[in-house]
């Protein structure tokens, strides 16, 4: 199943464009898309085959520390990490949750 994994590192200086775009390039082999132009974090937005969650954000997780070091970034710690499948994207997957809506 394909996975869509959001990381993102976060940091103590105000990283450049060009820096992002080293990110953006590294991550493109993954159907990847980088961001933090002018922020003090650096993200990208990953797509992983795998068969479960913890899969998924363990494979993303390595492709994105080596598009880090490919991109010449700082090794910043992950302060952010979500995964969706292609399942829950396409809103197929019931939510054990009841169905009303809670805005007024």
């Amino acid at each position: 199943m394909k996975w869509s994994v959001g990381l993102e590192a976060e940091g103590d200086r105000v990283l450049s464009r060009e820096e992002i775009v080293e990110l953006a390039d590294a991550v493109a082999v993954s159907a990847g898309i980088a961001t933090g132009i002018g922020t003090n974090h650096y993200g990208a937005q990953l797509v992983v085959q795998a068969g479960s969650r913890d899969e998924a954000v363990e494979k993303a997780t390595q492709e994105f520390g080596q598009a880090v070091v490919k991109a010449g970034l700082p090794a910043w710690p992950i302060a952010r990490v979500e995964a969706v499948s292609e399942v829950e994207d396409s809103g197929e997957v019931e939510d054990s949750g009841a169905d009303e809506d809670s805005g007024g």
